[in-house]
């Protein structure tokens, strides 16, 4: 109504006026907020390369949004509407149906590999290099296409889904196409794009699992017979596709004790190992070890390590060359973050989906007791956590591939879709589980849940343990960068001589919260008001 509006209007302009008026401008201001000021820098830990990389990565979508108080939902109907081309349409209608026939998922996990058949199909039409442009050969897909494949794969096999996502999301042809030199890009991209070439990225090792900046690999830059390289010594696992790759992204520090590089800087650098040479390594690398294969709960895809010792590598081989030496980190939080939040969510929906799909019809046609177990409340009440989770995942899967489509990266809501969208895919299986008792624990080819139960574990571990995304992206990434003062007042206080500074932030914050709880307080008095009568609208 109009006067709730004048009246909300006017509360927010009072919090906000009696904030300023309280504001310290003068000189006793500073006897209270130098102490403050002063024990800010003393608390506050020191700020890395790493760190201040990940702060500053990607852009703010519909995080800043939610802080400033006053989100509108109408906005976000009108501008982001996730949508597929006619030719993805046509590739999931098409090839991917097809793959999904050839997918006997009690086989593969029997075999602990697919068919050769199988792994011919995915080479041949481009599975993976959906997200590679065109005109390198790819299918320039974008990111709905890319997590409705994905989704569509894992409902029929775990093992081949994450076979063709992670050389769209964690594989090195991102990295390539944003930031490889003509002469990489030119040869490794169609090789990637039409599976000649099978990546794999190795970032994760013994002492480095979700703290990937704490990597102990090293490369020390050297000449050897007149070639500018590194000496690179690695012990990297849990690395999917290591066992097939015949192209290896390796994460590693590079250190330059006598000075030799002439571009680039020594830090995090990403370089592109092929297992055979080529015009990049024309010696080759007989120091690259792919190691044992892993064994991930059974799962059928491929996983293992990667190692070196003191191995040889020409500079060609750096993604971007000599000058991208060190920036590495800076790389990896700008491309691979974004893919954290397409397939791994995709999975959680695909297992989601299934579950409604297989267990809601399993409920109504078991009977227990003399009806349809579908009828009964303990039952229905797990069905409904499982309707609500696929909805909820569908939902957001939909909004952040339209946020994806409008050429933002968000690094903060990469990281909640992913965990998420695996925590209620994994709730989804476990109600699943409860509901079909015996059918879900004895393995054989009807049952098609074991192969989720087991793989939800892995989805919520892997590209950050999810306990560990909540609280350092979810939380800390997202409220530093989403807020809008917040990471001034850090900026301040890291400087150590800005009181003006960090006065003018402090104010920021307790105007904005002021002006935030005045919205809340009428908008809350506004929704109480309102008719009931229209469900939806009301909620």
């Amino acid at each position: 109504s109009t006067f709730l509006r004048v009246m909300r209007s006017s509360v927010v302009k009072a919090a906000g006026r009696a904030l300023v008026q309280r504001t310290p401008k003068h000189k006793h201001a500073r006897t209270f907020i130098a102490p403050v000021y002063n024990f800010a820098k003393r608390i506050m830990p020191k700020i890395s390369d790493t760190e201040r990389a990940a702060l500053e990565s990607g852009t703010i979508a519909f995080d800043k949004d939610l802080f400033s108080g006053d989100p509108s939902l109408k906005e976000i109907c009108q501008k982001y509407k996730p949508v597929l081309t006619a030719e993805e349409q046509s590739f999931l209608n098409n090839e991917v149906e097809v793959l999904c026939e050839m997918l006997d998922g009690h086989q593969i996990d029997k075999d602990q590999n697919l068919s050769p058949k199988v792994w011919q199909y995915i080479r041949e039409n481009k599975f993976m290099g959906m997200v590679i442009p065109k005109h390198f050969g790819g299918k320039g897909f974008g990111a709905h296409a890319h997590a409705k494949v994905v989704e569509k794969i894992a409902g029929r096999s775990l093992a081949c889904a994450v076979t063709v996502m992670v050389p769209n999301s964690l594989g090195p042809g991102e990295l390539l196409h944003h930031y490889g030199t003509p002469e990489q890009k030119a040869y490794y991209l169609p090789r990637l794009a039409h599976g000649i070439d099978i990546p794999c990225f190795g970032l994760t090792g013994p002492p480095n699992g979700s703290d990937a900046a704490s990597m102990r690999d090293e490369g020390i830059v050297c000449v050897e017979n007149g070639v500018l390289g590194m000496r690179i010594t690695c012990n990297k696992r849990y690395i999917t596709l290591a066992p097939v790759a015949t192209v290896v992204g390796l994460a590693f520090r590079l250190s330059d004790p006598n000075k030799l590089l002439t571009k680039g800087k020594e830090g995090i650098t990403v370089a592109l190992l092929p297992t055979e040479k080529n015009q990049f390594a024309p010696n080759g690398l007989p120091g690259l070890k792919i190691g044992n294969r892993h064994d991930p709960l059974g799962a059928a895809f491929m996983n293992g390590t990667v190692q070196s010792e003191s191995m040889f590598v020409p500079m060609s081989c750096v993604i971007g060359g000599e000058e991208r030496t060190g920036f590495g980190w800076n790389m990896l939080m700008e491309c691979l973050g974004e893919g954290r939040g397409i397939s791994l969510p995709a999975l959680g929906l695909a297992s989601s989906r299934l579950a409604v799909l297989g267990v809601g019809g399993y409920a109504r046609v078991r009977k227990q007791f003399k009806v349809p177990i579908a009828a009964m409340e303990g039952i229905q009440e797990k069905l409904a956590i499982i309707g609500a989770n696929t909805f909820t995942i569908a939902a957001a899967q939909s909004f952040f591939d339209a946020i994806l489509a409008d050429k933002q990266k968000p690094p903060v809501l990469s990281a909640i879709m992913k965990l998420h969208c695996t925590e209620r895919g994994r709730q989804s299986v476990n109600e699943s589980m409860d509901i079909i008792g015996g059918a879900g624990i004895s393995k054989g080819p009807s049952n098609f849940l074991a192969g989720l139960y087991v793989g939800m574990p892995i989805a919520i571990t892997v590209e950050g343990a999810n306990v560990l995304t909540r609280s350092l992206i979810s939380f800390g990434q997202g409220l530093n960068r989403s807020h809008p003062h917040l990471l001034n007042m850090i900026e301040a206080i890291r400087k150590g001589n800005d009181l003006k500074g960090f006065n003018a932030e402090v104010s920021n914050i307790l105007r904005h919260a002021m002006v935030n709880l005045g919205r809340s307080l009428t908008r809350f008095a506004g929704v109480q008001l309102k008719s009931k009568s229209d469900v939806s609208a009301y909620y």
